[in-house]
C-alpha cells in the first residue's frame, strides 16, 4: 500500500485525485494541503466526499518531506517550482500537474510563463507524463510532469501520423473546445455563469501557454521541428473537451486506410478508443473516465486528414492521467483504479 500526499487538495484537480483514490485498492492517503482551508475536514470543503475521507487539510509548509510514498502537486503554475526539491530529498516521487516541469527549454518556458526557471537541474530529469508516449520512462521516474489538458487530446490525436511521411507537418491546424472546469476553482469575470452561459468564446488564439507544449512533444516524435496553429475556445459546460485537428496529406489516402493505422498504432492501450469508420469523437462519452476517444476521416476532396479527439479534461487530461502514471511509477497494473466507463447522460 502506497502513502501518498496531496499538495492543492482543495482545487478541482485535487478533489478529482482524491475521488479516484478513496477507492484505489493500492493508496492511502497520507497529508491533503490547501492554503485556502488549512485546519478544515476535506468533506466540509467538498460534501461529496463526506463519509469517504475527513483528513484535514494543513498548509504545505507544515508537511513533512518524506512521509510518503508520491506527493501529486496539484498548484498554479510557477508555484510547485520550488517544492519539488523538498519533496524529492528523500524517497518520495512527485508528480507534477503544473507547468512548471513540462517544457524542456528553460528558455521556452521563460517566454511562456514569463518567469525564468530556478530548478534547471531537477528539470533535466522530469519526464513527460504520457504514458501511450512515455510509458517506460515513466516507470523509472523520481519526478513526472502530468501533461496538460489540450496538449493531452492533441498529441494523442497526433502521433500516429506526425511520425509518416505521407502528411505535410507544416500544415497543422488545431481547434480545440474546453469545459469551464479547465479554468480552475478560483472565479474569475470570464468564468461566471453570465458570462459563459449559452455562448462560445475562442481565447488566446495562438498565444496559448499549451503551444510549445504541444510543439515540444510533436516535434520529438516527428524528430523535426513542428509549429501548430492553435485556437481553443471556452464553451459553457461544466467539463469536457473535443479537438479538430487538420493536417493535409502528401498523396492520396482513405479514410478505411486510416482508421486501421490508428487502430495498429493505439492497439493494446487501454485508454485509447479508436472510434469506428464514420464516427467521430464526443465529449459526452468520456465525460468523467480516463479514456480518449479519437475518430478519423480523410477529406479526400482536399486531400487533408480530420482527427477529432474527446477526453475529459480534469480526468485525462489531469488527474486520471496523474493517477495512471502513478501506478506505472508503483509497478502496479496501469488501470488500477481507473478502469470504468464514462457518465452518461
Amino acid at each position: 500500500m502506497a502513502k501518498i500526499g496531496i499538495a492543492g487538495a482543495s482545487g478541482y484537480t485535487g478533489l478529482e485525485l482524491l475521488r479516484l483514490l478513496v477507492n484505489h485498492p493500492e493508496a492511502e492517503i497520507g497529508f491533503l494541503t490547501s492554503e485556502t482551508y488549512p485546519g478544515e475536514s476535506i468533506s466540509k470543503v467538498f460534501p461529496s466526499l463526506s463519509g469517504f475521507i475527513d483528513t484535514k487539510l494543513s498548509s504545505i509548509k507544515s508537511v513533512s518531506s518524506n512521509i510518503c510514498d508520491i506527493v501529486f502537486l496539484a498548484l498554479p503554475h510557477t508555484t510547485s517550482m520550488e517544492k519539488v526539491p523538498y519533496f524529492l530529498k528523500g524517497h518520495t516521487k512527485v508528480i507534477d500537474l503544473s507547468a512548471d516541469y513540462r517544457l524542456k527549454d528553460p528558455a521556452i518556458f521563460k517566454k511562456w510563463y514569463s518567469l525564468p526557471h530556478k530548478q534547471t537541474a531537477i528539470l533535466k530529469e522530469a519526464v513527460y507524463g504520457l504514458p501511450e508516449i512515455h510509458r517506460e520512462k515513466i516507470k523509472s521516474a523520481r519526478l513526472v510532469a502530468n501533461p496538460g489538458c489540450y496538449p493531452t487530446s492533441i498529441t494523442l490525436a497526433l502521433a500516429p501520423i506526425v511520425t509518416e511521411k505521407w502528411v505535410d507537418l507544416s500544415s497543422i491546424i488545431i481547434d480545440s473546445k474546453s469545459g469551464i472546469s479547465g479554468a480552475g476553482r478560483k472565479g474569475s469575470l470570464a468564468t461566471q455563469f453570465s458570462e459563459v452561459n449559452e455562448g462560445i468564446s475562442a481565447y488566446n488564439i495562438a498565444a496559448h501557454r499549451h503551444t510549445p507544449e504541444i510543439e515540444q512533444e510533436l516535434s520529438a516524435l516527428a524528430k523535426t521541428n513542428v509549429q501548430v496553429s492553435f485556437s481553443p475556445h471556452l464553451v459553457p459546460i461544466t467539463r469536457g473537451m473535443l479537438s479538430t485537428v487538420y493536417i493535409n496529406l502528401k498523396h492520396n489516402l482513405s479514410t478505411v486506410k486510416l482508421v486501421e493505422h490508428f487502430k495498429n498504432f493505439y492497439k493494446g492501450e487501454p485508454f485509447i478508443r479508436i472510434l469506428p469508420l464514420g464516427e467521430y469523437a464526443n465529449s459526452h462519452f468520456t465525460v468523467s473516465s480516463n479514456f480518449c476517444d479519437i475518430g478519423v476521416q480523410v477529406d479526400e476532396r482536399n486531400q487533408r486528414a480530420i482527427i477529432t479527439s474527446a477526453i475529459d479534461n480534469l480526468i485525462k487530461g489531469a488527474s486520471g492521467q496523474a493517477i495512471q502514471n502513478m501506478n506505472l511509477m508503483l509497478g502496479i497494473s496501469e488501470t488500477t483504479g481507473l478502469n470504468f466507463p464514462g457518465i452518461f447522460p
